[in-house]
């Protein structure tokens, strides 16, 4: 009987994949991307695009989509479904667009805010496909070094250095000259990389099939038969590490990209992803990270969408029949109701269940289940400008990576378990980057400077106590103790690069109250919900879709699959799967199979013995 229900409808799924294929036009082409136009250095015709104010007369007639919220997840969406002659509007609270893309300017500086590098980008990836497609070719990415990622364990005489490499080749051998009595545990560690990004793929199926299919394949094993990635999303990689080695540095090296969940709680299948991301190099958008929401920006424009700022959302809108039919805006004292058939929240799970819908629809328990995964860490950023070049200071593209010991669980254990008034001068762990030193455009556009951006994780209960004060007006008490958080991680940068103690002439930190203001971030999540074992459960997974209880909302972004640009992206893509009722993804592989076979035409005619 099982046997005969998965048949009936895998031919239900085969005939409406003929259908998206062969009845309806495709979202993406390869006559879409054109090459890169001149980059927009008028920062006034970038503001028309990026800080466009919300009024009435710029919301486009006849919606067919609202997306709250213009983080790249919402605007991969936007574009997608534009794509397909949707007339999509893009809203966002803060006073520019990109989300975690967008930068700022502050005495000439110019800062990323949450894109500090990028993987998969190389030529014809599924993932660069994707970006050309939604920017229509206009982005442009810069390679940075191919030590690309350098790491610090311990200080002093405990003090030990290792550099991550990119290439298909070059990353897995360099890390066996620097591990030489691990070289099996690094191999298997590279073989599970291998199934994390090609097995991948599986758990995206799991959002796409039906949810009975889904779930009726992992509780009877039939899933696990056909791939060991079900068992491994939800396998610690603190786990996985001491079955491939007892050394406690490697351990770090296969977990070190820190989100605020330690590796006995996260997933070793997500780990290993994150690594492979860059494997075959690591990338920056040549002209900053503002550049991508501006090119999806002008894509959503051009097929009669819009992107709109300074449009907080305070309700969406419900009828009576429990459908989402569109959202209130906050417009002065007032509330501007937009209408239109398809509502895409990308501004987080917890924001949209618990503060958009109405409560007696919050209050279900189809709702509440949703809610069920926490909210991840906050994060803590410090933002510091220099008056010299990067020659001056010393400074490269790689990105450092600080630890004060090997043992990543027992440190934050320790650190997330201090008091408000101890952790400041505690910090156990950060990443420094500089944005100025990867984009060739920098030295153009800001000649003579220098910028620098610090990441760590923090408890948004050390910041709660002024969660209701205003921003920039929080009073001497919360600057004292945000700056002490500020002071020793700029600190311990300069005991790395000690020249920029002498040539800094701009900071700001950001608390995680700074996030919820300008990102709208949960407690100052920046990377919204907890990334833990019970989130990358298979069951989870499936469960957690991109579709709602309530009838035409939507979910995308980070909370859909995982975290970062990339992840944040797929949860675009994916979302604009449902909404579309079409398989994206088919679209994009057709691309890419289109262009593989254009480059082997190319190759071919380029080897072609000339006649004389």
């Amino acid at each position: 009987m099982w046997l005969l229900i998965i048949l009936v409808s895998f031919l239900i799924m085969a005939a409406r994949s003929y259908w998206y294929l062969f009845g309806r036009p495709s979202p993406f082409t390869l006559e879409s991307v054109r090459p890169p136009g001149p980059y927009e250095k008028d920062q006034k015709e970038r503001d028309k695009v990026l800080k466009q104010g919300f009024t009435r007369e710029k919301i486009p007639k006849n919606l067919d989509a609202i997306v709250i919220g213009s983080g790249i997840g919402g605007m991969t969406a936007a574009a997608t479904m534009a794509k397909v002659g949707k007339r999509v509007l893009v809203l966002e609270q803060h006073d520019v667009a990109g989300g975690c893309c967008h930068t700022f300017t502050k005495q000439g500086f110019e800062f990323d805010v949450g894109l500090h590098y990028i993987g998969q980008l190389h030529e014809n990836s599924l993932f660069k496909v994707a970006m050309d497609q939604i920017t229509e070719g206009q982005l442009e990415f810069v390679e940075i070094d191919q030590r690309f990622d350098h790491l610090v364990i311990g200080a002093g005489e405990e003090r030990r250095d290792y550099s991550i490499y990119t290439g298909k080749t070059e990353m897995e051998q360099q890390l066996k000259k620097q591990f030489p009595e691990d070289v099996k545990a690094v191999e298997k560690f590279f073989k599970l990389m291998k199934i994390a990004a090609s097995r991948t793929p599986l758990l995206a199926i799991l959002k796409l099939i039906p949810r009975w299919l889904a779930l009726f394949l992992l509780k009877t094993g039939m899933a696990d038969f056909c791939s060991s990635v079900f068992r491994l999303s939800g396998t610690s990689a603190t786990e996985m590490n001491y079955r491939l080695t007892s050394n406690k540095d490697l351990h770090l090296i296969f977990s070190y990209f820190f989100y605020g969940v330690p590796p006995k709680d996260s997933s070793c299948m997500i780990n290993a992803l994150l690594l492979h991301h860059y494997k075959r190099g690591a990338y920056y958008p040549k002209g900053g990270a503002s550049e991508i929401p501006f090119h999806i920006t002008k894509v959503i424009q051009k097929y009669g969408g819009n992107v709109l700022v300074r449009a907080p959302v305070s309700r969406i809108l419900v009828d009576e029949k429990g459908s989402a039919y569109g959202v209130a805006v906050r417009k002065g004292g007032e509330e501007v109701e937009v209408w239109a058939p398809v509502v895409i929240s990308n501004c987080g799970i917890y924001t949209t269940f618990q503060k958009l819908l109405p409560p007696e629809i919050q209050a279900k328990p189809e709702i509440q289940n949703r809610l069920d995964i926490k909210p991840g860490k906050a994060s803590f950023l410090l933002f510091s400008g220099f008056d010299a070049t990067q020659e001056e200071l010393g400074i490269t593209s790689t990105n450092l990576w600080l630890f004060k010991s090997n043992d990543m669980d027992a440190m934050m254990d320790e650190f997330f378990s201090m008091g408000k008034e101890e952790a400041p001068e505690n910090i156990p762990m950060m990443l420094i980057t500089f944005p100025s030193a990867k984009d060739p455009t920098s030295q153009i556009r800001h000649p003579g400077k220098s910028c620098m951006t610090i990441l760590t994780m923090v408890n948004y209960e050390w910041f709660e106590e002024w969660k209701d004060t205003k921003v920039r007006k929080r009073g001497d008490d919360y600057y004292t103790y945000k700056m002490r958080y500020a002071n020793y991680l700029f600190d311990w940068a300069c005991k790395h690069f000690p020249k920029l103690r002498e040539k800094l002439v701009f900071q700001e930190a950001a608390s995680p109250l700074t996030t919820v203001h300008y990102l709208g971030s949960m407690r100052g999540a920046i990377y919204s919900a907890d990334h833990n074992l019970e989130r990358f459960n298979a069951e989870t997974i499936a469960k957690n879709r991109c579709d709602s209880s309530v009838k035409n909302l939507y979910i995308s972004g980070q909370d859909v699959f995982s975290c970062g640009i990339a992840g944040a992206m797929h949860g675009g893509l994916l979302c604009a799967s449902s909404v579309l009722n079409r398989i994206v993804y088919i679209d994009l592989f057709l691309v890419k199979k289109k262009l593989k076979r254009k480059k082997a035409m190319e190759m071919a005619r380029l080897s072609k013995p000339k006649l004389h």
